[in-house]
Order: structure tokens, then sequence, then C-alpha cells
């Protein structure tokens, strides 16, 4: 066999052995796998709500009102005879989806400000950052009404309004991680050879940045929908009658009293989801660390 010939072979043997370490780490991590099946069977209760329960979220019981948990609604019903267990199932196809399209958004975008400011410093560096900066005077929350009050109240504006706001994450931590790689020989071997900025960027250095990335992500997918819940119950995301799970907080806190049953579940949908999603984002941190070994 030819060096030439050998070269990719060695190179795709080396690409498995990574592959086959990535999967033993992440099987051997109590914190991936626990939050992984939990937010497997999130997602697949969810996803098949119309096959599992025979009520529409919106369907009315008039004399079942704030009926508590038994054998006909498992979870109750709220103020106005809907199954919350219906409600919950369908409302987090909505929060699921805007935890998923805000972080595409803002890491889409961060990512980009990141490598652009990391790569080519100077006048673009000092630009992008000092935007950043701006943006980071604002909380995050803040900065999402004041977005949401331009743009209009709802859900498709929450997702833009959650997703513009978690920029500033994306963009640091891309910009750190490539300021660090344009110093390293490969980089500067590329640039000697003539190659692009955008063709260094898209070819050798995103590839190499993208395990923060994905990192940075999964927590922001949690942190997005405690974000899309806290508008919906604000009344700026979903509105009435389609399910969110902020909007059923909002609707059951004035019964919390009477009928706990109402802020109760949905609250627990958000904490499980959630919960679920911080340790699967933990886990890969620890995978994706070359420094820690599992």
């Amino acid at each position: 066999m030819s060096e030439g010939a050998a070269a990719p072979a060695a190179l795709e043997h080396v690409g498995q052995r990574q592959w086959l370490r990535f999967v033993k780490r992440f099987l051997r991590s109590r914190n991936v796998m626990a939050g992984s099946l939990v937010l497997l069977a999130v997602i697949a209760l969810v996803a098949l709500a119309p096959a599992i329960s025979p009520y529409e979220p919106t369907q009315q019981f008039r004399r079942h009102r704030l009926a508590p948990p038994n054998a006909e609604f498992l979870l109750g019903t709220d103020n106005l005879g809907r199954d919350i267990l219906t409600r919950i199932l369908y409302g987090g196809q909505v929060s699921l989806q805007v935890g998923i399209v805000s972080v595409a958004i803002g890491a889409t975008l961060g990512t980009l400000l990141g490598l652009l400011a990391g790569y080519l410093g100077g006048w673009a560096d000092v630009l992008i950052m000092r935007f950043i900066d701006m943006m980071l005077a604002f909380p995050g929350i803040l900065l999402a009404l004041v977005i949401i009050a331009v743009l209009g109240r709802n859900l498709q504006n929450v997702m833009i309004a959650v997703g513009l706001s978690s920029i500033p994450v994306y963009t640091r931590v891309v910009r750190g991680s490539t300021l660090a790689l344009k110093q390293v020989d490969f980089i500067v071997a590329a640039q000697a050879l003539g190659g692009s900025s955008a063709r260094i960027m898209a070819r050798h250095i995103l590839p190499n940045v993208l395990a923060p990335i994905i990192v940075v992500a999964t927590n922001g997918v949690a942190g997005a929908i405690i974000a899309g819940a806290a508008l919906s119950f604000l009344g700026l995301g979903q509105q009435p009658p389609d399910p969110e799970w902020g909007l059923m907080l909002n609707e059951g806190r004035e019964f919390i009293r009477v009928a706990a049953w109402v802020t109760t579940y949905p609250g627990l949908a958000i904490m499980v989801t959630v919960l679920s999603i911080n340790l699967l984002g933990d886990g890969l941190r620890d995978i994706l660390d070359p420094r820690l070994k599992l």
C-alpha cells in the first residue's frame, strides 16, 4: 500500500477510535445516562400525546371543574374542566419547541460572531465585543421583554427573543476558543498556504470549537424552556386557550389553595425536563473535556 493510500486509512482508524472512546465514556457516565433516559421519556410522551390522551387540550368538561386526580382524569382538571394531563402533554410540545428553536437561533448567530471576533481581531473584535457587552448590560429576561415589546406578543416572538438574548454566551465561548486555536500550528500552516479566512474558520476552526458549543447549547435548552415558561406566565408568550407549561402555571395560581394540582403538575413537568437536560449537559461537559477521564 502506498503512503498516499495509507494516510486516509490511518486517519479513518483514528476517527473510529475517537468515536468508540466517546461512546464508551457516554455509556459510563451516570449523569448522561440518567439525563438521556428521562429526557427521551419526556420527548416520547410529548410526541405521542394524541395517542396517549383521549381528550383534546382545549376540551372542557364543565361538570368536572377543578376535579382532583381520579381514574377518569389522572392529574385532575383545571378551572374550566380541561384535563391537566392532556394539556401538559400538548404544552410540552410548545415548551420543547421554544427550547430547541431559541438555542438554534442563539447558537448560530453567537457562533458566527464569536468566530469573526476571535479570528479577525482588530476592529471587528472591538465592535463585536462592545455590542456583546451592551447586551450583557441587560439581564437576559429583561432583554427578552424589550424584544417582545418591539416585536409583539406571540410564541414566535418569544423564541426569537429568548434566542437573541442568549447570543452573548455563545459569542464569548467561541471567541475564547478561537483565540486559542488561532495560534496552533495547523491554523498557521493553513494561513501560510493561502487559505481564505472563511475557509479556515469553516473547515479548521469551527469543527474544533463544536465541543464547548454542544455543552453550552445543551444547557441552553433548559434555560430557554424556563425563560419561555416565564414569559408565557407573564402573558407574553403562548396565548389561551392553547396549552403551555408557563401559561398553565399562571392559569392555576388563583386556585393554588383549593386545587394545588392545577399548578403542581405543570411545575413538576418543567422541573423534570430541565433537570434531565442539565444532567445531560453536565455529563457531556465531562465527556468532551479532554482533561477529564471517566
